[in-house]
């Protein structure tokens, strides 16, 4: 029996990624965990999915609930829990109000589920992700970010597009933050198996416009309709799905780093790598031309003075 729980679960993320998850058939219990007063909201939501669930025969026990023995057990952990961002917002505006709710649960989760992967979507992604790692005590490869996941399939979307090609002709990736310091690999970035650099000579390509198009798409989408939703619920699920199914796929996620990638330590960030049922399997060797290396450095800088700043606040 696999038993994934959310908490955070009345959230526009978590509601959306327990009914996105639930559709894809591979969970037999998700627990739908929130705080006391929103328990009734968790209800109501679970009798809403059920409703639909049943048109398509699917049988996932939906468990609503604010006790956290029902975490007890769990596969995944997902912490969805914290304050949105609003308009104009900067992720890293999030970062110390949302590092306090990261690390109480992460240390209710070590108590209640010392066995389970925890899996943070709270933002700044990033260095809640070092938050959740530190305030756990679990190992590095049990604790994993949804990270730049979603900036990647947003890029490999906006090539599709312009394009008019199939998405599955498109393999490109994004590192570095999940914010305004990401970095898209184009060094590495292929179209029908063509490097992006040959490719570019024989049809014009707005990359530039593409990219900038990327670094803003979370707070284009927030103006026009106030939070993000299905994007983020879909790369979440499909995170989750390849953890339970131990798919071996290399998905873009946060991880705390020890010198893996160009020597950073100590600090978060997004990285390409195998995920498995046991977590991170192994944090993948990439190759960065010397702009996308130094950029990916300066993310690094960036998020460990913000990391810094939240821990110095968390002992106050």
């Amino acid at each position: 029996m696999v038993k994934v729980s959310i908490i955070g679960s009345t959230g526009i993320i978590g509601k959306n990624v327990a009914f996105t998850l639930a559709r894809e058939d591979t969970v037999d219990e998700i627990v739908m965990f929130s705080r006391p007063q929103s328990l009734e909201k968790a209800k109501g939501e679970t009798y809403d999915m059920y409703d639909a669930l049943a048109s398509e025969d699917i049988d996932c026990k939906l468990t609503p609930s604010c006790d956290f023995n029902d975490l007890t057990g769990s596969a995944i952990v997902l912490i969805a829990a914290g304050t949105p961002r609003k308009e104009g917002m900067k992720r890293l505006d999030l970062a110390i109000p949302n590092a306090k709710i990261v690390t109480y649960y992460s240390k209710k989760i070590a108590e209640y589920a010392p066995d389970t992967i925890i899996l943070v979507a709270t933002n700044p992604v990033d260095v809640m992700t070092t938050v959740a790692f530190k305030a756990s005590g679990f190992k590095r490869k049990k604790v994993i970010g949804v990270g730049n996941h979603l900036d990647s399939l947003r890029l490999k979307n906006y090539f599709s597009r312009y394009l008019d090609i199939n998405s599955s002709e498109v393999h490109t990736r994004v590192i570095g933050e999940h914010g305004d310091h990401m970095v898209p690999l184009l060094s590495s970035t292929t179209i029908g198996g063509i490097p992006l650099k040959y490719f570019i000579e024989q049809v014009d390509i707005d990359v530039f416009g593409l990219v900038n198009q990327l670094r803003n798409a979370g707070n284009t989408i927030i103006t026009k309709k106030g939070a993000t939703e299905y994007g983020p619920a879909f790369a979440i699920s499909n995170l989750i799905s390849t953890i339970i199914t131990d798919s071996h796929k290399v998905l873009t996620v946060s991880a705390y780093l020890d010198g893996e990638i160009a020597d950073v330590r100590d600090v978060s960030l997004g990285i390409p790598a195998v995920i498995s049922k046991n977590g991170i399997a192994m944090i993948v060797p990439i190759h960065m031309n010397d702009y996308e290396q130094k950029e990916f450095l300066k993310a690094s800088e960036i998020l460990k003075i913000a990391t810094d700043e939240v821990f110095e606040n968390l002992d106050e």
